[in-house]
Order: C-alpha cells, then sequence, then structure tokens
C-alpha cells in the first residue's frame, strides 16, 4: 500500500510542482552554475543509487556527509532551499522510480562506514530509504549513528500509515532541520 502511495504522491508532486521545479533550476543556474546536485547513495539491500536534489552547496565541496560539510560551503540560495527543504523536491524522481520511498531512513553515503555497520546490524537496508522519518522530524541526523540506526529501525517496526502521513506533514509543516552542517 505503502508503495502505490509513493508512486501517486511523487507522480502528482511532480507534475503540479513542475513549474516550481523549473523556476527553482533556473535561479540555481545564477546561484551556482549547477542546480542539482547527484550522489551515489546505499539504497534497499545496499544496492547504490544516484539521489537527486537540487544544489545548496558550492559546487567545489567535497562530497562528504553534509554534518561534515562547511556552513561557508553553503550558498545564499542554498540556505534557503535547506530552510524551507525545497532542496529535497528532485528525489520524488527517485521515489518514482522505487529507489526511495517518501517515508524511509534517509540514505546515507557509502564512506560512511559507522553508519553503515550500525544500519546493517539493525536489517534497515531491508527497506527503500526515504526523503524523511522519524529520525528527520526528530532532528536525528547521521553526525550520531548508532542513535540514527535505533530510530530507524523503531520507525520501520511501527511504519503504518497514519505514522507514514504523520512524517509527511510534520515534514512539510517544519518539524527537524535536516542534516546539521558544522
Amino acid at each position: 500500500m505503502i508503495r502505490i502511495l509513493d508512486i501517486l504522491f511523487s507522480l502528482v508532486g511532480l507534475i503540479f510542482a513542475m513549474p516550481f521545479l523549473i523556476i527553482l533550476f533556473i535561479i540555481g543556474l545564477f546561484d551556482t552554475g549547477s542546480p542539482l546536485f547527484m550522489q551515489e547513495r546505499v539504497g534497499r539491500n545496499k544496492k547504490p543509487f544516484t539521489l537527486v536534489k537540487f544544489r545548496t552547496m558550492t559546487v567545489d565541496t567535497a562530497s562528504v556527509a553534509s554534518h561534515l560539510a562547511s556552513t561557508a560551503s553553503i550558498t545564499r540560495f542554498g540556505g534557503f532551499l535547506r530552510k524551507t527543504k525545497l532542496d529535497e523536491l528532485p528525489q520524488l524522481w527517485n521515489v518514482l522510480k522505487g529507489e526511495m520511498s517518501l517515508v524511509g531512513p534517509r540514505p546515507g553515503l557509502f564512506n560512511q562506514e559507522e553508519l553503515t555497520q550500525a544500519r546493517e546490524a539493525k536489517n534497515i537496508y531491508n527497506v527503500r530509504p526515504g526523503i524523511t522519518g522519524l529520525a528527520q522530524v526528530n532532528e536525528i541526523d547521521m553526525s550520531t549513528p548508532t542513535l540514527l540506526a535505533e530510530t530507524d529501525e523503531k520507525m520501520i517496526a511501527t511504519l503504518n500509515l497514519k505514522h507514514y502521513f504523520t512524517y509527511i506533514l510534520q515534514t512539510v509543516t517544519g518539524s527537524g532541520s535536516g542534516d546539521r552542517v558544522k
């Protein structure tokens, strides 16, 4: 049922948000010259996939987890995108393709070994990663791998339609701050 909702919401979201996505893309061209950020992430069953977001940091920023990046790398427009969570909108394409869900554990990087090990121990990779979830609405990010894996495990064990809609609503209305940047 959740996969059907993911397909429906991501398709409708992409269709209705397309004019807005185009505007953000054009502004991003002026901001960084490269408005889309694509990065290989750890997906379901630890298979790699390419996550797509709007770029919020300068093009020359190292490809590391957000909590390891410097705030000096965030552009002015990127700060706005992060604050409003609009940088996440292109991930609807990842959801539509089946690489992600709207709700699930945030996909990490392959070089985040401590997080990968903590998640493997809790079978987190048995599900699709998500745009939002219990950890995100509670401001738990990848800087605390063990706590994140425990929170992801709790979310997966208790995920139902009510929680699915609750996490989405909490994210849209501003709960959580996204990944911290030092």
